[in-house]
């Protein structure tokens, strides 16, 4: 079906490649602990998906853009059909924090870089193929939850660059696409609240993702597979998965057919 990102080359020659990029221990913030748990979780699962995983532990913003660029920069991406841009960190409203963050303003990394890193423009590789973008890190410091009552005036408090169009070009060989275009980006929470994690069995986001991937992905599309972990959130009312900056015209199946 057209509408359904195609598989380019069989499995035996296929280069699938996933990016995974985790920081546990800081400067100035405190360790995360269990990140570990995520980072071998997310590995298998992705391993298992058929991916093969490149990663990078306690990295600064700057090392996180550079090892971006040379993931971006990677020559398996011709022959793969997709790829999984895992991140997971301390993180702010702006973005998420490198190793030497000490506040809102240091060592952050704009969630905008992933998104240019990967773009059409500057990884032209993965061009039409799908770029699936997870994010495991707080958003700001609100809990993520309301208490809320049936009565109609009772109010209660929560707990604690232009685009321009070239006419004159006609080179068959020149056509124009969309700047950013493929992707799909799942947050572990809303704007401005908090993601839990367990010190001992690591995120909950992560653990919920794992659970629902390992559970459905082989017969259903990446956008039911977002809504299936969003909704096993049901019963946490604290935090809520956010799909967000979504740019897939068509489905992925991780295992068409």
């Amino acid at each position: 079906s057209p509408q359904i990102y195609p598989l380019y080359l069989p499995w035996e020659v296929r280069t699938r490649r996933a990016l995974l990029i985790c920081n546990i221990d800081f400067e100035h913030l405190s360790r995360r602990d269990g990140a570990e748990v995520d980072v071998q979780g997310m590995t298998q699962l992705l391993e298992g998906l058929g991916y093969v995983v490149d990663i990078h532990l306690n990295l600064s913003s700057e090392e996180m853009a550079a090892v971006m660029t040379d993931f971006a920069d990677r020559k398996e991406h011709r022959t793969s059909d997709s790829t999984f841009l895992v991140f997971m960190s301390h993180g702010v409203r702006a973005g998420l924090c490198g190793t030497k963050s000490r506040d809102e303003a240091t060592d952050i990394l704009s969630l905008n870089t992933i998104y240019e890193k990967f773009n059409n423009q500057h990884c032209q590789a993965l061009l039409g193929k799908p770029k699936v973008v997870i994010i495991q890190s707080c958003r700001g410091g609100k809990v993520g939850s309301v208490l809320v009552s049936d009565a109609a005036d009772l109010s209660l408090p929560a707990p604690g660059s232009a685009h321009t169009t070239h006419a004159a070009l006609e080179d068959d060989a020149i056509c124009e696409v969309h700047l950013e275009s493929d992707f799909a980006t799942l947050h572990s929470s809303t704007p401005d609240t908090v993601s839990w994690r367990r010190p001992a069995t690591g995120s909950i986001f992560i653990q919920h993702l794992i659970e629902q991937f390992r559970n459905h992905a082989y017969n259903s599309d990446l956008e039911e597979l977002f809504r299936k972990v969003q909704y096993s959130f049901g019963k946490f009312p604290r935090q809520l998965p956010s799909k967000e900056r979504t740019t897939m015209p068509r489905k992925f199946y991780l295992f068409p057919g």
